[in-house]
């Protein structure tokens, strides 16, 4: 997006600062964050202007804990100067603009401060807010008395003795009418029923229904001035008849969903449906909102078409969790909300998912700190030494790949209780025997402390695999990868060959081999073959292109009985069939144009092929018998060694 010549003068006043903003989604939001200086900026705005700030989408790391404490404080100011009734609306305005480990670190502040029971515990349809995501003001007692706390309510006296004039009575009315405008239209038609009900004087906390507070468990503030805003002669101004408009025809988490996951594909979408320099190559500009809510309830009906109501429910949860999950889904868009789904919220398996294709889309570095790793990758025989750019095994995949490896390895960890891990730290100067001159010695240290820290941040359900269970996992995964590697230059030397010499790709005329392709089916969810194979010369009118996929194994079959061999080979054409066989969902952009009857495509043949050599069972009689049985039972599956 473009932002005016020299955004963000600092001096400039809130205003200045926040309204080139307002029409950003999330994915734009994070994306604008990249070349500003965001502690600077927090730190520039008013309390109130923050908040509206922290409602655009996941605000950067390093800003997130101001950001926290301008909530907070906004909140203590608006409980005294407008009293717990109405400052009720704004704490569910500020609750659902904030992911659930931002209202987690919102309720310490307040606790520490000893400023939880005097706001938000004062608010009935608050604290029923907070339980339904998990969050029991009970877990977060306010401190205990101190001395200076006498003071402070000294002093909150004289502000409320001071507010009840009739001076400050009209500041504070013109004060929450300008906050009033700036709201979403059922915040601005709660705080007017509160009002009505306070003129009455039958209003006390809990006393009174707020028929409004229906719609304000809507929780689309999360990324919402994406819908509402609107531009008009080069200024934006809010919508809200437009969101409101949204929130009787989406579904809560249909609308979250589709505005994070939405990104650039419902810009794309409402551009394409008539918006000025659409078609002109103008600078594109969103001028209806009627568009863009039409583009948002196609992507939501898409969305749902995948993942099912409940599906959508969940993942709107999700993202809901925790501002990683938001920024996550915000930079990968579609593709990344269904790893993230797939991955049942899990960031760090869902980023690995995404890493397989695209690393650039797993929307955050968080989750795989490498500051501490990368001094060890340049080790020889370490992490470094698995890449290769050129079969798309670059540093942030393996990496990935590795991450993903380790959470679903069998082998015997060490509890998780961090006390007991910070006492048993491997010293990286005393490797234990056999560890010595062993370059994944230095990479087990940082891998230790790494998940040391994502268990106090709550990021991470497993303690650390034990040394020599680690470095088990690792020389499977490098014997994983460097059998990939070798097939797939098999594959690219076999599609230089011409057609008839070919051994895997003759029956294609100009095949196209691309890597951890995503593709989707419907019980399967969003999965990436290791090879997908597409041809590029024109398929004849009305057919797809001819599409075929590789599924890579290296398994040590070589000591298993029959019964074992046969059930583990079957097991593994039953996965690969389900989720790279039968009709797929290509989601890999770069292949659209070979797709002109759309993305969805069956597949030709699926292969199953295994590392031969030392790993393979030495009775040739026997695995002849069992693939043809196995290739009886899946019919759409080749099984061979290698």
């Amino acid at each position: 997006m473009t932002l005016p010549p020299g955004w963000p003068d600092l001096s400039s006043g809130d205003e200045a600062l926040l309204t080139p903003l307002l029409g950003c989604s999330p994915a734009q939001f994070l994306q604008v964050q990249q070349g500003v200086d965001m502690p600077r900026l927090m730190e520039a705005l008013q309390d109130w202007s923050a908040v509206r700030l922290g409602a655009l989408g996941p605000v950067r790391d390093d800003a997130a804990p101001l950001l926290q404490r301008k909530r907070a404080a906004f909140l203590v100011t608006a409980t005294e100067r407008y009293g717990p009734a109405l400052a009720e609306v704004l704490a569910l305005f500020v609750l659902h603009s904030a992911h659930d480990d931002e209202v987690d670190e919102l309720l310490r502040l307040l606790a520490r401060d000893k400023l939880l029971g005097q706001t938000l515990g004062l608010m009935p349809a608050v604290r029923e807010e907070l339980e339904t995501r998990g969050l029991k003001l009970s877990k977060y007692p306010d401190r205990a008395e101190q001395a200076g706390d006498v003071l402070r309510g000294l002093g909150r006296a004289a502000r409320d003795a001071l507010s009840s004039t009739q001076a400050s009575d009209g500041s504070r009315y013109m004060a929450l009418s300008a906050l009033r405008g700036q709201l979403p239209a059922p915040y601005q038609h709660a705080l007017d029923e509160v009002e009505r009900a306070l003129v009455q004087r039958h209003f006390s906390p809990g006393n009174v229904v707020l028929g409004s507070f229906d719609a304000l468990t809507f929780g689309v503030p999360l990324g919402f001035y994406h819908l509402v805003a609107g531009m008009s002669h080069g200024a934006y101004a809010l919508s809200q008849g437009q969101y409101e408009q949204a929130t009787r025809e989406l579904a809560p988490a249909s609308l979250l969903v589709a505005l994070y996951a939405g990104g650039k594909g419902v810009r794309a979408l409402s551009e394409a449906r008539g918006a000025p320099g659409a078609a002109t190559g103008g600078p594109r500009r969103l001028q209806s909102p009627e568009l863009r809510l039409r583009a948002l309830k196609e992507m939501a009906r898409q969305l749902e078409a995948r993942l099912g109501v409940d599906g959508l429910r969940e993942l709107a949860r999700d993202i809901q969790a925790s501002r990683e999950a938001g920024r996550f889904v915000a930079v990968g868009g579609v593709d990344a909300a269904l790893a993230l789904h797939q991955a049942r919220g899990d960031v760090a398996r869902a980023q690995a998912m995404m890493s397989k294709a695209r690393p650039e889309a797993t929307g955050s570095s968080a989750a795989r700190p490498t500051s501490k790793r990368a001094g060890a990758a340049e080790r020889p025989g370490g992490l470094a030494s698995l890449v290769d750019e050129r079969v798309g095994l670059t540093q942030e995949v393996v990496e990935a790949r590795l991450a993903a490896v380790e959470l679903d390895s069998a082998g015997p960890r060490l509890p998780k209780d961090v006390a007991v891990l910070e006492k048993q730290r491997p010293a990286l100067d005393a490797p234990p025997p056999g560890a010595q001159g062993n370059p994944r010695w230095s990479e087990y240290g940082a891998y230790y402390e790494n998940r040391v820290a994502e268990l106090k941040q709550g990021k991470a359900t497993q303690g650390p695999l034990r040394w020599e269970a680690y470095e088990r996992m690792w020389g499977w995964f490098t014997r994983g990868l460097a059998f990939e590697r070798l097939m797939v230059e098999l594959l690219r030397a076999d599609a230089a060959l011409p057609r008839a010499l070919r051994r895997f790709l003759g029956d294609f005329h100009n095949p196209r081999i691309e890597m951890y392709v995503g593709v989707w089916k419907p019980k399967s969810g969003l999965r990436f073959a290791d090879v997908l194979v597409i041809e590029q010369q024109p398929p004849p009118a009305g057919q797809p292109p001819r599409v075929e996929t590789f599924s890579f194994k290296s398994r040590n079959l070589s000591l298993l009985r029959k019964e074992a061999l046969t059930a583990q080979l079957k097991a593994d054409a039953s996965e690969a069939l389900a989720y790279y066989g039968g009709t797929l969902d290509i989601r890999r952009s770069s292949l659209q144009p070979l797709l002109r009857e759309g993305s969805v495509v069956p597949v030709q043949r699926l292969r199953l092929i295994y590392q031969g050599g030392d790993l393979k069972p030495s009775k040739a009689g026997k695995l002849e018998a069992i693939v043809e049985d196995v290739r009886e039972d899946f019919p759409g599956v080749e099984v061979l060694f290698q």
